[in-house]
């Protein structure tokens, strides 16, 4: 029998080919030990840092991130739930870094830092995913931050302005009102929602009380700010590895927004509260020294520094030609008894453009929000202000500086001059009109002309307990009667060639104005 060996050649071929094309090839590990969200892998020869790993458990497939590579060797932080990983099980590389979902989906909705919603309604798919750790934009990318960004608060609109692409912390004690703050930031973007300047804000619960977030989702919801809001959860039951990615996730799902811009599409304005950063530390703490990895100063790594400026350094006011977007920063640390040369807050101060510093002395005093005005700073500064701010602002700064300072006098039962007295009383009168109710945020026109009628002293003989009245019935007059001449107010954003007008409304009302006599008396 003759054999064709080309007819063999070409079957023996063919069946190559086959062979070749359904052959999967994938790094295979074995998990040898586990255990409080991290395991340790043995093989895995060709794993990079960051790169996402599959392990095939029981009750499905974990997710989990290379840490550490070692000799045989690699650490895992552990995503989702740990305890289906068994020592034994196969591990595989992905080859990719991790994604979260990012998208409007997810507006609206309280997620984990995976994306899996953690409110009880409908499953989120997305579009798009985005890399959760990435490399900050470079300076080329980037243009000075000049566009204001209102908080609605008068001590930090009139003193302490953050812009549009800033990064300004948010420190102090337990319970001084830090949250409080940042939540009053978002809840007064609800006015800008639904135009060119709206602005897409994501709250990042690190480390909380479940009880707290649920309260935080509450006080938005009542508010109407829930519509354009993300809230990413890694609360304090949560694994040491959810809290420790949090922060990066919120930035990715801002980061969405903000290359909108680019597209000819809005929003593109974000803002990301990251509260708080303290507790992230204490996750990745927790989190490197069951990786074994060195302890340094108060046991944190040496990367800590690392771990925040290369999340901060994500918020940006992106140039015109990609789009001119932004990504404001309000990361929250909380001090031990006023110890702001800690460590970590000192590594944050260093990072961040500025800092809302929270005393409480003055929230115990009534002072709310207990903003420190000496201590606070923002090094943006007037150029995240609207010129009548700028304005009336200045001489604010310098009558409460004073006003400290002549207080100390006072309390030790100084006799001052007539001059010393006066300033004494304007101070402590614009100590009662910074005063502000949680929640409830001034348009930055009615800031600036409260702030003018103290500057210009019309308030210097109105008593103390009626100063907040005062404020709201001029507001309210503004509204009113003299609705004309702040809507010129509102159209040039100065009070030049307007200050006379002003001081002409103002003297009419405090003539017409009568004081409570319920509580003068």
């Amino acid at each position: 029998m003759k054999i064709k060996t080309d007819e063999i050649t070409a079957v023996i071929k063919q069946e190559i080919e086959q062979f070749s094309s359904q052959l999967e090839i994938s790094d295979v590990g074995q998990v040898v030990e586990v255990g409080d969200g991290i395991a340790r892998v043995y093989g895995l020869s060709k794993s990079m840092a960051g790169e996402l790993l599959e392990f095939e458990s029981e009750g499905g497939t974990v997710t989990g991130q290379v840490m550490n590579l070692e000799t045989d060797t690699v650490g895992v932080a552990l995503f989702g739930d740990a305890t289906r990983v068994r020592e034994g099980d196969t591990v595989r590389g992905t080859g990719r870094l991790l994604e979260v979902p990012v998208g409007p989906e997810l507006l609206g909705r309280v997620v984990d830092p995976l994306g899996n919603p953690l409110d009880g309604g409908p499953a989120i798919t997305t579009k798009q995913r985005g890399k959760v750790d990435i490399v900050a934009p470079g300076i080329s990318k980037r243009q000075p931050v000049k566009e204001p960004l209102q908080f609605g608060i008068k001590a930090v609109d009139s003193m302490i302005p953050v812009g549009r692409g800033q990064r300004e912390l948010v420190i102090g004690d337990r319970k001084t009102g830090k949250t409080a703050v940042c939540l009053d930031c978002i809840i007064n973007q609800k006015k800008y929602w639904g135009t060119e300047d709206a602005v897409v804000c994501i709250y990042v619960a690190v480390g909380q009380k479940d009880s707290t977030v649920a309260g935080v989702v509450e006080t938005l919801r009542k508010a109407g700010a829930l519509e354009y809001t993300i809230i990413v959860c890694a609360g304090a039951s949560a694994s040491a590895p959810m809290q420790y990615i949090a922060p990066y996730a919120g930035c990715a799902m801002g980061e969405y927004f903000m290359w909108q811009g680019k597209e000819g599409k809005t929003p593109k304005h974000v803002l990301c509260v990251y509260d708080d950063l303290s507790k992230q530390a204490v996750a990745y703490r927790e989190l490197s020294l069951l990786l074994r990895r060195p302890p340094g100063r108060e046991a944190y790594p040496g990367d800590v520094f690392y771990l925040h400026s290369r999340l901060l350094e994500r918020a940006t006011k992106l140039s015109k030609e990609n789009g001119g977007g932004s990504l404001t920063a309000l990361p929250i640390i909380e001090t031990q008894e006023g110890d702001v040369s800690a460590y970590i807050p000192t590594n944050v101060i260093s990072i961040t453009d500025g800092q809302i510093y929270l005393q409480p002395e003055l929230f115990a005093a009534g002072v709310r929000p207990a903003i420190n005005v000496g201590i606070s700073v923002s090094r943006v500064g007037g150029n995240a202000q609207i010129k009548a701010m700028k304005e009336v602002a200045g001489s604010l700064r310098l009558d409460l500086a004073a006003f400290r300072e002549l207080e100390a006098f006072a309390q030790l039962g100084t006799e001052l001059d007539p001059a010393s007295q006066r300033q004494l009383d304007r101070g402590a009168r614009m100590v009662e009109l910074l005063k502000q109710g949680q929640y409830t945020p001034f348009d930055v026109i009615d800031q600036c002309i409260g702030i003018f009628c103290a500057s210009k002293g019309f308030l210097d003989d109105v008593a103390r307990d009626q100063v907040r009245r005062y404020e709201d019935e001029l507001l309210e007059h503004f509204r009113g009667p003299q609705r004309a001449l702040r809507d010129e107010l509102v159209a040039a954003k100065s009070f030049k060639g307007l200050e006379d007008k002003f001081m002409a409304a103002m003297k009419a009302f405090k003539q017409a104005w009568r004081p409570d006599a319920a509580k003068k008396a």
